[in-house]
């Protein structure tokens, strides 16, 4: 670790990246990341990588299935329409055990949007999002400096699962400032050629050959069940989160990425005025902190989350309190951020009936 740089969300996705042994960029332009190819751009090619604007969207996730094929840390970054014409290649990735890593900074939506944070494409990450019964890992960091910390284990998590890995922003934490520090550079020249990949015959008596192609459905069911295996291994092994003040606490908030740094105030506020309330934020949006959600629901009086759409990450929220305690809501639409103020002032006309 060395000296905190001041640098712009998207920015730091990209120098993260390629600190983490990211070897491969292909992507499309899109408001609000552009900052993420155009850094790319400019040092990829400095450290004899690979960094190619594709033609759309669509080429440039087919262009990070190849690449992924081989072996090679790829990275793709978009925002959300960006991220919906790339769906059918999300699926093709996951169903060839292929690893690769998926940056969406999220826009305000639906349709064309605007370029302001929102959150609104949490079921499209965590639910799979393209067809057929997949999942990827999804992980939600709510500061830069998380930001930049975990994109070193989504790489990490990519080649140890041989999954795709999402991480999921905002457009807000895709443009704003705060001062990082970085971990040390990956030595890149550590990196084998795994066995499965599909790199030519080589010294080998076989060549690999990966496809999502299958078709008797006895072998399809079976392909399915392999990765079924493989997720039940992740939901047992990488659940991700953090709790904030929740020792004592009565009630709870839930809430990811950008709104958990505003949840926070609202936990102190509420703190202030000697009402216990703490935090729970989801790391990992898949796999979801279930079981700490169902043990926390004993010592609690209701939850409140809050989420910069209509209500996504309520539903894994309700599923897992399973009807034991009230689970309220409020949320914003369209790109527009509460202040710490409307949250409390919202959590407060629920807490009246228990005091």
């Amino acid at each position: 670790m060395g000296e905190k740089t001041l640098m712009k969300g998207a920015e730091v996705i990209a120098e993260a990246a390629m600190r983490a042994g990211c070897m491969a960029f292909f992507g499309y332009p899109i408001t609000p990341q552009n900052e993420v190819p155009e850094y790319f751009s400019r040092q990829m090619p400095k450290l004899g990588r690979v960094f190619l604007q594709a033609g759309s969207e669509v080429a440039a996730i087919n262009m990070v299935y190849g690449a992924a094929c081989t072996g090679t840390r790829v990275i793709t970054t978009s925002s959300s329409p960006g991220i919906s014409l790339m769906q059918e290649g999300f699926s093709y990735i996951a169903n060839s055990d292929v690893p690769c890593v998926v940056v969406n900074a999220m826009r305000g939506g639906p349709g064309l949007g605007d370029i302001a944070p929102a959150q609104a494409d949490y079921f499209q990450a965590v639910k799979g999002g393209g067809h057929g019964d997949y999942h990827s890992i999804v992980i939600a960091p709510y500061t830069l400096q998380e930001e930049a910390d975990l994109m070193f284990d989504a790489f990490d998590l990519a080649d140890k699962y041989r999954i795709m890995v999402v991480v999921l922003v905002d457009g807000l934490m895709g443009q704003m400032m705060e001062p990082v520090e970085f971990k040390e550079w990956v030595d890149v020249k550590k990196f084998k050629t795994p066995d499965w990949a599909t790199v030519g015959q080589r010294d080998r008596d076989h060549r690999n050959i990966i496809t999502s192609l299958e078709i008797l459905a006895e072998g399809l069911e079976k392909m399915n069940f392999h990765l079924q295996e493989k997720y039940k291994i992740i939901e047992k092994n990488e659940v991700r989160f953090e709790e904030y003040k929740m020792d004592d606490a009565e009630y709870a908030i839930t809430a990811f990425g950008t709104i958990a740094r505003i949840a926070k105030t609202v936990v102190n506020m509420a703190r202030d005025e000697g009402i216990k309330l703490g935090l729970i934020r989801p790391i990992t949006l898949w796999p979801f902190p279930t079981k700490l959600i169902e043990k926390r629901a004993e010592q609690l009086k209701f939850f409140f989350d809050s989420e910069l759409n209509a209500g996504q990450m309520l539903e894994d929220v309700k599923l897992a309190v399973n009807g034991r305690k009230p689970v309220y809501f409020y949320g914003k639409l369209g790109g527009i951020v509460p202040s710490a103020e409307d949250i409390y002032a919202e959590f407060k006309k629920h807490i009246k009936g228990d005091r």
